[in-house]
């Protein structure tokens, strides 16, 4: 049975309307801000399970032969609850993080806004609203990430992170042209995988770069990197449940297409193992515990990446949920020893996790569920993607066992370094980004007790029944049951790694390529910056300039002339025609004083007027004849 419509309206546009108040409320919503954005969020919550529940569909005209159509199945169903439980989480921690005095009201307002155009995304049934909640959400990610504008290094950050996913998503728009060309004017989703060639291989190319760009994957990945200039409420929300999950799901959602183009899949089941071990490593080497984070999310994002290309939809939609819980958990948790002591360096963080005891046993217990030790949540999801990987390919398999044994080395290298023992002079390592607190406030440790839970408990993905239920409600292709051998080396290779790491973290060494020095992430940041962003940088300053002095100044100057020639037709009106006109008037306003004159009231002097003018007669007469 489907639901009412009015349902997915209001789970659109609660987020979206509160936000759009808070965000130009300005000064006079800053004490609301708070209070009024967690409010909007869990009312959100509220909404997404009951369209979880029952299942709404909604339309509305849009132009010419496209409607507007939204639609929550199995998959969006999972997605919108998961997006707005992460949501309001992030927001509640945000209270104690996002300090009064720096602009709150914009900050929740620009969150709650992001919330929205996800929900938009993961309910839209064709491409020209995806396209709507995929544009939205790029404009806010800008906008979030350097939502602290006065600091030039933030900003450049958001500019990057928005030109690199802008790049891709014309990928978006080449499908939507390819959609058009090949027969399915209305753009539907489920129309795409069955476009006639050369139509359906544009279409795969194109969704294929949105989404890789999105999720932040080869060779896409730096941008992530830059995006930790954000507040930590910001990188928690962005990179676990929404902007770098969004392609993941869309690859999820059109896994149909990826199928039917022939070459779909296996590219993109080889793009998310590669980005799960390359990316794995570059989170290995980072000194820095966002950069770390970041890393790490860009090679968890790999496995859903990789569920989609070998068919395993219900695999990935699992390792979604799972991850979007852990590293959300994560983040925050690295946001509240950077509020507390002002750096988020590891070598600084050392005792941090003694010193915040409910901080450091939450981040431990997200740090075990990255790593993929049994029975926590993402060792439960990983195996089944490695299942459907072997399914489809033994190299695939081996490929992304290989990135879930690296995920054990960064993940509990990040929790030993925390819980290594407070070394003399480390508060010389303190307020180095920021003046810390001292404390952690007590809105942001109820989240973490919250998603510390639930990194633990989706384990239970593990056990057949709750899969199976799992799996039906998804309604697409399997997780793929992982055979005991399977479940049994995944789990020895990750306690293996997990305990060398933890054991010789120390005097674990890495090369210069793969850390934050040098060549930073392989270099691909570098790289970008040189051929992408600089240049596509330049070329919008370069066309600003442009604008203001051509075009502009073209306008300026047609401005210019015409008051030029106002002003001389007002100069000759007034020598000429006005002239004329004045010179009229006073000749008639003389001749009208004369006439007055002889009306006196005097009869003596009409009857003499009257002699005169029998006179004047009577010469005129004798003259004529």
């Amino acid at each position: 049975m489907t639901g009412p419509a009015w349902l997915i309206w209001a789970l659109i546009g609660l987020p979206l309307g509160s936000g759009t108040a808070l965000g130009v409320g300005g000064r006079r919503a800053e004490r609301l801000a708070a209070p009024a954005g967690v409010a909007a969020a869990a009312a959100t919550l509220g909404l997404a399970a009951a369209a979880a529940v029952w299942r709404p569909a909604a339309s509305a005209p849009l132009f010419a032969g496209v409607d507007a159509t939204f639609a929550v199945d199995g998959l969006s169903a999972v997605m919108v609850v998961t997006v707005a439980s992460v949501a309001a989480a992030v927001l509640v921690f945000s209270v104690g993080d996002i300090r009064s005095g720096e602009a709150r009201s914009r900050f929740f307002g620009l969150m709650l806004i992001f919330v929205a155009a996800m929900l938009v995304a993961v309910t839209a049934s064709n491409l020209a609203v995806l396209l709507m909640g995929w544009e939205a959400m790029g404009a806010t990610s800008w906008a979030l990430i350097g939502f602290w504008w006065r600091n030039r290094s933030r900003m450049e950050a958001g500019a990057t992170a928005f030109v690199t996913t802008r790049a891709a998503d014309v990928g978006l728009y080449l499908a939507a042209g390819a959609a058009v060309a090949g027969g399915a004017g209305s753009l539907r989703l489920d129309a795409l995988a069955h476009l006639p060639s050369p139509w359906l291989g544009l279409a795969t190319a194109g969704v294929i770069a949105a989404a890789l760009g999105k999720s932040a994957q080869l060779p896409f990945s730096f941008w992530l990197s830059k995006a930790m200039e954000g507040p930590s409420p910001v990188s928690a929300l962005l990179h676990s449940a929404t902007m770098v999950a969004a392609g993941g799901y869309l690859l999820l959602r059109l896994h149909p297409l990826l199928w039917a183009s022939g070459w779909g899949q296996p590219v993109v089941a080889w793009a998310g193992a590669a980005t799960a071990v390359v990316l794995g490593l570059v989170a290995v080497a980072q000194a820095d515990l966002k950069q770390l984070l970041a890393a790490s999310t860009c090679a968890q994002i790999g496995f859903i990446v990789l569920a989609a290309g070998a068919g395993g939809v219900a695999a990935g939609t699992a390792q979604l949920v799972a991850h979007a819980a852990t590293k959300s958990l994560l983040f925050l948790a690295a946001g509240a020893w950077l509020a507390a002591l002002g750096t988020k360096q590891l070598d600084a963080l050392a005792g941090a996790a003694r010193r915040y005891r409910l901080v450091g046993a939450a981040f431990t217990a997200g740090a075990l569920a990255l790593a993929g030790l049994p029975p926590l949540s993402l060792w439960a999801t990983k195996d089944a993607v490695l299942s459907s990987a072997l399914a489809r390919q033994p190299a695939l398999y081996a490929a992304g066992l290989a990135g879930a044994v690296i995920s054990a080395l960064y993940s509990i290298r990040a929790a030993r370094l925390v819980w290594l023992p407070l070394a003399p002079g480390a508060s010389a390592g303190y307020d180095t980004e920021r003046a810390g607190t001292r404390r952690v406030e007590g809105w942001m440790q109820g989240p973490l007790v919250v998603l510390a839970a639930a990194a633990v408990g989706l384990g239970v993905y593990a056990l057949p029944e709750v899969s199976n239920v799992f799996d039906n409600v998804i309604a697409g292709p399997g997780a793929g049951r992982p055979a005991g051998w399977e479940l049994g080396l995944s789990a020895g290779l990750a306690l293996v790694a997990a305990g060398a790491t933890w054991r010789w973290v120390t005097r674990l060494r890495v090369p210069a390529a793969l850390g934050a020095a040098g060549w930073a992430w392989l270099g691909l940041e570098a790289a970008a910056a040189l051929l992408v962003v600089r240049p596509l940088l330049r070329a919008a300053s370069g066309l600003a300039r442009f604008d203001d002095v051509v075009v502009d100044g073209a306008v300026r100057g047609v401005a210019g002339g015409a008051l030029a020639a106002a002003r001389l037709g007002a100069r000759l009106g007034e020598v000429g025609v006005d002239d004329v006109v004045g010179a009229v008037a006073g000749g008639a306003r003389r001749l009208g004083g004369l006439a007055r004159r002889p009306q006196t009231g005097q009869l003596h002097q009409y009857y003499a007027q009257a002699a005169v003018a029998l006179a004047v007669l009577v010469a005129i007469v004798v003259a004529v004849r």
